[in-house]
């Protein structure tokens, strides 16, 4: 898959070099790298060195190879919430892994792309762990990765809200500040440790009923199980989350789910996506 892009050069940017225009519109320093030995930096059809000065006017054309790598299965079931020639953002179904391992090696998120888009490699912008649903964004292309994936937590480009029902009754919202890493003989495990990377949770009520509680939730940080594991810790866990202390007595999954996303495309197109709560975690409400 090929993705071009097009440039003129302002008047308050010459003088500059093509690599700081660059850098200035998102481009990683292994992107612009990529590019110097693919000849897909060009200025007026003729290839452009990053170190060359630029002039108001100058037309920048960009061209960014991409190849796939992972097997393809079409018979992965996941809906498209939106799509453009930058980004593809799945409505991801609760029991599907995002990534392709040795355990999951043909019946993943990433081998459904592989078969829609099969000259482009798999990049998802951030992950979902198997048993969350929800939105899943992934960057069609060398520069939209580089723009998604190139922060942590919260950003201005990407911003994601998660919507979990917890066992209790929250009756405010607040921010969990507590470091987490991984628990001593467990590979998967986390918990909160003084050693741990810091991890920040903001969060409010939406819904308290049935001795339970509908959370929105943002991460300023990015850490595995990370949700989970701050509300496990205040005593509040995710109903159906087994691994965490969940009840799995109404639902048989950690009830989590990402349900909105902003992101800010390499067009400077900011665009707002929404995935309605799934049934089963409904159903802990009814």
């Amino acid at each position: 898959m090929t993705r071009e892009l097009e440039f003129s050069v302002p008047e308050e940017e010459s003088g500059e070099t093509a690599e700081k225009f660059l850098k200035k519109r998102g481009f990683s320093h292994k992107l612009i790298t990529s590019l110097k030995h693919t000849g897909g930096l060009t200025r007026g059809g003729k290839l452009l060195r990053t170190v060359d000065t630029l002039t108001a006017g100058d037309e920048i054309k960009i061209m960014i190879e991409d190849r796939g790598a992972i097997i393809p299965n079409p018979d992965i079931k996941a809906a498209i919430a939106f799509e453009n020639e930058d980004v593809v953002v799945f409505d991801k179904p609760p029991g599907l892994a995002v990534h392709p391992s040795i355990v999951h090696y043909a019946d993943t998120l990433g081998n459904l792309y592989a078969a829609l888009y099969p000259n482009s490699a798999f990049r998802p912008v951030h992950r979902l762990d198997k048993d969350t649903s929800g939105l899943c964004a992934c960057a069609k292309n060398k520069l939209a990765a580089s723009l998604l994936c190139n922060t942590s937590g919260e950003s201005e480009r990407i911003i994601k809200k998660y919507f979990a029902v917890v066992s209790g009754e929250i009756a405010s919202g607040g921010e969990i500040d507590l470091p987490i890493g991984r628990a001593d003989g467990s590979i998967i495990k986390r918990e909160v440790r003084p050693d741990g990377q810091r991890a920040v949770t903001r969060y409010k009520p939406i819904l308290c009923k049935n001795g339970k509680t509908l959370l929105e939730i943002t991460l300023k940080t990015g850490r595995t199980h990370q949700i989970r594991v701050h509300f496990a810790h205040l005593g509040f866990p995710l109903c159906g989350d087994e691994m965490y202390g969940g009840d799995r007595s109404e639902i048989a999954r950690q009830a989590l789910h990402c349900g909105k996303m902003r992101l800010a495309l390499p067009t400077e197109e900011t665009i707002e996506i929404e995935s309605p709560l799934p049934s089963d975690i409904a159903y802990l409400l009814r």
